[in-house]
């Protein structure tokens, strides 16, 4: 069992107990989720290597806790969160995936309604019942219904930064295969999509037969639906569906090519083919009955006339013209950060101090850090004031002088109040080395207000960089309405760099807005938004967004040394 997995249990017994009243028992066990996430290693190492005493290390671990997390590697189920689904009969998983829906709402809808599930809440709101509620009114109602519709719409869809760390641990144990020389994860995920629907793992192997008998042995796999001579399809124990096609050497690049996809990407590439009297499929490109081309995806491209297309761009939105002319962008490669300026310790929300991030941060290979907890606004968080922020300095400081070869950068993610302002003086963000403002609040202002909102934000000389712009949380809520022209241009006007968060259920700014601020002349960052050692890990999603984007390393300001990074802020 994963970590994520083991963190999602045991934040599922943090909202039974809080609705409960179990506000202690709450904590602890929300405590020890966010511990869990922040190892670098896996959980279920540490409880093989010495059992629950080892866990009791982790700090936030208790022996009750441990205990539990030591049935769930060994079961895969605990006790304890059966008992409290019998005491609380209500899917709490389910209803908490709803925008504005937590623990205290969830209990009022079970004591006054005896909701227990979505359907349930959806029954109850069209039939005019929630309105009736103490403190929840036809606006409640109507936002309840508008988030149901939301998560219908995304369901059967994976985050990519959940369902990527499986699919490689996968894809890592079917390179190990005897008989195998070959093997990616193809489909949305290879092209860096920001949800999957299914996974795709394509193999060259002298022994299909033991390839194919191995991945549907796999402990991940809870179904066997179908096999033929190539190919396997399964159903894992996640809920996502999988499939492995076997293919000869000779065609593994126009397998990799045809199997990445997108599909209109594939039929513009056919298109040309066929225009120039030739045949491509997943087997080759052909010149009647001889293949001319086909072991690797560059000589595909080649033999078609075009430059080879990284797969995150494939969407046909353009790539395929670029690359006939010789002109695809040198889109920015993996492992190209030199800094992180987004990250929340322990004075807020985080998991970890200030050391330990900056020292985690070091280990990866980079160089600065911007230590951006959250403002006072944000009061649930532990949010800092202007005094709180002044103690920080002092702490940063202080660890600064212990680091070598590493800079910890003192900052602030501040909030954007609805008119625009800022929720800290001027007086303390000037005395900061990067400040980044979020919007986290009163997400549906109407697109001309919430415009104004963030033109106004940007119009502050002490705001450098604007943090998950437009909001959004996939498949829990719509972003902003925006006029995201009118943005990227006062973005520009006014040296504001725009974020690309890598935090799986952000990576906001999306694709398609990227790529236009980007034709606008902005610039970017690229941040982790970091709560925990394990979350810098995400900026590889980061990288993919923005090569989704078509950016460059010249488009990407903490590509550059710490230096020049400062120089192209406010």
């Amino acid at each position: 069992m994963r970590n994520s997995e083991i963190a999602r249990v045991l934040r599922i017994i943090s909202v039974y107990e809080d609705m409960m009243d179990g506000f202690f028992k709450a904590r602890a066990y929300d405590r020890a989720a966010r511990a869990i996430e922040s190892l670098t290693e896996e959980a279920e190492d540490i409880y093989r290597r010495g059992g629950k005493e080892e866990l009791m290390k982790i700090p936030g671990i208790g022996l009750a806790i441990s205990e539990k997390i030591g049935d769930l590697i060994e079961t895969g189920r605990t006790e304890h969160l059966e008992e409290l689904k019998k005491r609380l009969p209500v899917d709490v998983e389910d209803l908490m995936g709803l925008e504005g829906v937590g623990p205290k709402t969830i209990k009022t809808l079970w004591q006054k309604l005896k909701i227990r599930d979505i359907a349930g809440l959806e029954k109850a709101a069209r039939g005019g019942k929630i309105r009736e509620l103490p403190r929840f009114g036809e606006k409640s109602e109507a936002d309840i219904l508008r988030s149901i519709e939301f998560k219908r719409k995304h369901s059967g869809r994976f985050l990519l930064g959940q369902a990527l760390p499986v699919l490689e641990e996968i894809r890592g144990r079917l390179a190990k295969v005897p008989g195998v020389k070959r093997v990616i994860i193809a489909g949305s995920a290879r092209r860096m999509r920001e949800t999957i629907g299914d996974a795709d793992f394509l193999v060259a192997t002298s022994d299909p037969k033991r390839a194919m008998d191995f991945f549907q042995g796999m402990p991940d796999v809870e179904h066997v639906f179908s096999r033929g001579k190539a190919k396997v399809l399964v159903g894992l124990k996640s809920g996502m569906d999988a499939d492995l096609q076997v293919v000869e050497e000779k065609s593994f690049g126009a397998a990799s090519q045809y199997f990445t996809g997108n599909k209109d990407h594939n039929v513009a590439l056919r298109r040309i083919a066929i225009s120039k009297g030739m045949k491509l499929n997943e087997y080759g490109l052909y010149r009647g009955d001889r293949q001319i081309a086909g072991s690797s995806e560059e000589e595909v491209y080649e033999k078609l006339g075009l430059e080879w297309v990284p797969p995150e761009m494939r969407e046909n939105l353009g790539e395929v013209e670029t690359a006939a002319k010789g002109k695809m962008p040198d889109i920015i490669p993996y492992g190209s950060l030199r800094g992180d300026l987004q990250t929340q310790t322990s004075w807020t929300d985080g998991s970890n101090s200030i050391m330990e991030m900056a020292s985690r941060a070091k280990e990866l290979g980079m160089e600065y850090m911007a230590v951006t907890d959250h403002s006072k606004r944000m009061a649930f968080t532990g949010g800092l004031d202007e005094r709180k922020l002044e103690r920080q300095a002092r702490e940063i400081d202080t660890a600064n002088k212990k680091m070598r070869g590493f800079t910890i950068l003192k900052g602030i993610e501040v909030d954007i109040l609805r008119d625009g302002k800022l929720d800290l003086k001027d007086s303390a963000l000037k005395k900061l080395d990067i400040v980044g403002a979020s919007i986290h609040s009163s997400f549906n202002l109407s697109r001309k207000d919430q415009t104004e909102r963030l033109v106004n934000a940007m119009e502050n000389q002490n705001v450098d960089i604007i943090f998950h712009p437009t909001a959004r949380e996939i498949q829990k809520r719509e972003p902003c309405d925006l006029d995201m022209d009118a943005i990227f241009d006062k973005a520009r006007e006014t040296g504001t760099i725009l974020e690309v968060n890598a935090m799986p259920n952000r990576l906001d700014l999306r694709d398609d807005h990227i790529r236009a601020a980007k034709e606008m002349g902005c610039k970017f960052s690229i941040d982790s938004d970091a709560h925990a050692l394990k979350h810098f890990d995400y900026l590889l999603l980061g990288v993919g967004q923005a090569r989704r984007g078509w950016l460059e390393k010249k488009d990407v300001i903490n590509t550059l040394s710490l230096d020049r990074m400062l120089k192209e802020l406010k």
